[in-house]
């Protein structure tokens, strides 16, 4: 597998030693050269078993060296070593963690090759990740073939199953029917079914039904778990039933169960949409008292919540609280505050956010790309507008090196504002550079520049400049 180390093994090795050893090496690339030493021993009469092969398969696909962990399985067909059903599961895993759904079902059609008959276990392992993956056509495809093997329903697969219909409109009352049917195929729900119709329910904006089983959940002896409650406390957060979202929340808690970040978050963004951003602010503050660290959608919320009611200064201080607690902004997050100071007129503010974030090195996503051109645009042309038009220039020159694109507004702001001015040859070298753009100067940008000059009786200048390096482009020599 790699190459051979110098490592001696003081007495005769056992693959309880490998093991303890691979185990206690972080590095990977040690650990390899660990079972490649335990392989040199060979010909002292030691084999891997499927144990050190287990491990070292294990440790493999964590360190997301797939590759050389399939390699292993295959030298373990060849030296006749049993592949156990676990082994092939780990490898499953981790392929359903880094998001290749269909990496795991080619293991476990593997299973075959290696002698290794699939349990229950496996199926529903491989079935999750699917269902996980939103391969929903595949996963429901996959669940037939499962019953048709003879393998009898479990709780575990059909809470499986629900959460898989559960995902759509169209197939909601089909997991309500198989919910119902469970206790008669000696299945009885469990917490985690009711959580997972209540989540299903929820998402879908049915609010009353979710509630009615919560009570019949609560009826029925079992425990609703943090996830449940913050399900539909979310709910009715979206659904603007905020008193309602606090009387179980208050509710949650006097039953024993701590909130978590999410609960707290859906009910910050509650508040936060309805004007309340003050209630949000204080549930904050209880929320770091009880020490739970808030993150990337607690402080976005906030942030954009304040930003709406037209609470900058507090705005900036979460912005800052975020950054000492090492979370870095993304674009989108300074797009909002930027926005709320462009909002307000205050627009050097809102160039100094944009300053920072190239500082910062924050690129915008391909999600909020629209949105900074759009705010990159609407700042420049604030500044020029406001008498900053060095600041508005500086900034355009940035967009032009970034390639964040110029809207006709913004060349229109800039040179109607350098002719006023009498700057005629930047406002000659940004019409130059509109036209590069393949944007079409209209009538007033040619007259604001022609009239610059006449204004300082320089017409031979724009003769040149105008007439026979720019007109041309659109009318012809």
């Amino acid at each position: 597998m790699g190459s051979k180390t110098l490592f001696k093994w003081s007495q005769k090795i056992t693959s309880s030693q490998v093991v303890k050893l691979i185990q206690a090496e972080r590095d990977i690339r040690k650990a390899i050269l660990i079972f490649d030493s335990a392989t040199a021993e060979y010909s002292n009469g030691f084999r891997h078993d499927h144990k050190t092969f287990g491990y070292m398969i294990s440790r493999l696909v964590s360190a997301s060296q797939f590759r050389s962990a399939e390699g292993l399985l295959d030298r373990m067909k060849e030296e006749n070593c049993n592949v156990t059903e676990e082994i092939l599961l780990s490898v499953c895993r981790v392929y359903g963690r880094v998001h290749r759904p269909l990496d795991a079902l080619r293991i476990f059609h593997k299973m075959a090759d290696f002698q290794c008959i699939p349990t229950q276990k496996s199926y529903i392992t491989v079935f999750a990740i699917l269902v996980e993956e939103n391969h929903l056509k595949m996963a429901l495809s996959f669940y037939r073939k499962m019953r048709e093997t003879g393998l009898p329903p479990s709780v575990t697969s059909l809470n499986v199953l629900i959460k898989a219909l559960c995902k759509s409109k169209e197939t909601m009352y089909a997991a309500l029917r198989i919910f119902r049917e469970m206790p008669n195929r000696g299945c009885p729900p469990d917490s985690y079914t009711y959580g997972t119709l209540i989540n299903g329910m929820c998402k879908l904006g049915k609010i009353n039904e979710a509630k009615e089983l919560l009570k019949e959940m609560e009826g029925g002896g079992c425990s609703p778990s943090v996830v449940t409650y913050t399900s539909l406390i979310h709910g009715l957060c979206q659904s603007n039933n905020l008193d309602e979202a606090m009387e179980l929340f208050q509710k949650m808690e006097s039953s024993g169960i701590e909130p978590n970040v999410f609960t707290y978050s859906s009910l910050m963004d509650g508040f936060c949409k309805t004007g309340r951003s003050s209630q949000a602010m204080e549930l904050l503050e209880t929320m770091v008292c009880k020490h739970h660290l808030p993150n990337m959608v607690t402080y976005s919320t906030l942030i954009h919540g304040l930003c709406k009611e037209g609470k900058l200064h507090e705005a900036v201080e979460i912005l800052d609280r975020m950054k000492l607690q090492g979370l870095k902004p993304d674009a989108g997050l300074y797009g909002k505050i930027i926005i709320g100071f462009c909002s307000v007129c205050k627009h050097q503010e809102a160039a100094n956010f944009i300053d920072e974030m190239v500082l910062g090195g924050i690129s915008p996503s391909r999600v909020t790309w629209s949105l900074q051109v759009k705010i990159h645009n609407m700042v420049v042309q604030c500044l020029c507008n406001n008498t900053d038009l060095n600041r508005g220039f500086q900034l355009y020159l940035s967009m032009r090196t970034r390639g964040i694109s110029i809207e006709t507004g913004t060349f229109d702001s800039l040179v109607k504002c350098f002719s006023e001015r009498g700057d005629l040859c930047k406002a000659a070298r940004i019409l130059d550079e509109m036209v590069v753009d393949g944007c079409v100067p209209d009538e007033g940008m040619w007259s604001a520049v022609v009239n610059g000059y006449w204004d300082q009786r320089k017409m031979s200048e724009p003769t040149e400049v105008l007439m026979v390096e720019l007109l041309p482009k659109f009318v012809g020599p």
